[in-house]
């Protein structure tokens, strides 16, 4: 099941570590091959000599070697590893190392790997209850999530404090079916490609504290992103407003109107393999704009009148310009949805749209989830069940990365 695969198994200081011993022997038995990266902690739960018989590989402790007589170890190894995994996992992932990792701390061998790594990434929370609830534990797994970070959802039950609840690592099979989940989202089907990819909304500025705007969070778009990159293709993500962090191994430019956006998509597309058109843009703006803030006195007595003209349209400017590009468009409709997404697809000239409709259920602004229709340029229709944006990210490009020109 995994012969030729590079896992990068990385352990942990928690009671939960001995479940590692396990999960690599999985591994080897499918016929991967699995480095061992332990923490200093981790040593006190499971020894580097158990992990270095099961994996078959030295298992790596320290950055530097540990008594000054000895001789150095590869300075660049951490790199080395970082573009041979395939995959890594972290298992047991600590409260602590969850949250040197989402703030970019690299003070030992492992957290400086996870920050050089261009592979997807797993982490098995495992830690007690009242710990993995804690909300600044909370934030950090969220942060890590939104750059495109795989965390598991723990196990509830007894755990070895005494107390129940929310906090047991996973068992080994879950962990090896998310591996192997992972591994086959993870094609790099798109290396050597570039993909341009958009996100979130546009702001069209009033005055210069009101604008005209939409709800979109900007979550389709990143997610389209990370799985790109996942995928080994060079990614730009050209984004309105949003509050989200900047995917892994995405290169990210920001923007706040449509105009801006117009202009930085025009400025990538020319050497991209593949627009992902999933922003929503502002449809208008202001004919003008105010350099001060309106004050309601100013127009007391009387209705307040604001002059609306078109934004450039991105989309339909794209399709009119490529050439070997292929180009993937949503469209976001609350009624006869499929019939105006093929009018905005034949309109656009359109490889692919994505149609999805925020009053469904699990596919509101705001969502990690999405129910979308894809329908392609030659009347393909297909409806895919309700399912995590990364995961409608990596059926999109499953589908669509073979028949890039």
């Amino acid at each position: 099941m995994l012969t030729g695969k590079r896992i990068l198994l990385g352990i942990t200081g928690g009671i939960a570590a001995y479940k590692s011993a396990f999960l690599a022997r999985e591994f080897v038995r499918a016929g991967a091959e699995v480095q061992v990266v332990m923490t200093r902690a981790a040593s006190q739960f499971i020894t580097p000599l158990t992990m270095t018989t099961l994996s078959k590989r030295e298992v790596i402790i320290d950055m530097f070697p540990p008594q000054p007589d000895q001789p150095a170890v590869q300075p660049t190894r951490h790199i080395d590893l970082a573009l041979w995994g395939d995959v890594m996992m972290i298992a047991p992932a600590t409260a602590n190392t969850i949250a040197k990792i989402a703030h970019g701390t690299a003070d030992n061998f492992l957290t400086t790997l996870v920050l050089a790594l261009r592979c997807p990434l797993i982490l098995a929370p495992a830690m007690d209850v009242d710990m993995y609830l804690n909300d600044t534990t909370q934030r950090n797994i969220a942060a890590l999530r939104e750059t495109g970070c795989s965390v598991l959802e723990p196990d509830a039950g007894e755990l070895a404090s005494g107390l129940s609840g929310p906090g047991r690592m996973p068992e080994v099979d879950r962990l090896f079916s998310e591996v192997v989940k992972s591994l086959d989202n993870a094609h790099r089907d798109l290396a050597g490609r570039t993909v341009l990819v958009t996100a979130g909304p546009t702001y069209e500025p009033i005055d210069p504290v009101r604008f005209i705007g939409n709800r979109s969070s900007g979550k389709m778009g990143f997610a389209i992103a990370a799985a790109a990159a996942q995928r080994g293709a060079n990614v730009t993500l050209i984004s309105g407003p949003v509050t989200l962090r900047t995917p892994r191994n995405v290169r990210r430019v920001d923007v706040a109107t449509a105009r801006e956006m117009a202009s930085a998509v025009m400025a990538e597309f020319a050497a991209a393999d593949m627009l992902v058109m999933a922003a929503a843009v502002a449809d208008f703006t202001p004919v003008r704009s105010s350099e001060q803030k309106i004050k309601r006195e100013q127009k007391a007595g009387g209705p307040f009148m604001l002059e609306l003209t078109e934004n450039p349209d991105i989309l339909k400017t794209a399709g009119a310009r490529k050439k070997h590009q292929m180009i993937i468009g949503f469209a976001l409709e609350t009624e006869n949805g499929v019939e105006n997404a093929r009018k905005k697809l034949s309109a656009k000239n359109l490889d692919v749209i994505v149609l999805n409709n925020p009053l469904a259920e699990g596919a509101g602004f705001g969502s990690d989830t999405n129910v979308v229709t894809v329908i392609t340029a030659s009347g393909e229709v297909e409806r895919l069940p309700r399912m995590a944006k990364i995961d409608i990210a990596n059926a999109l490009f499953s589908r669509f990365a073979p028949l890039l020109p």
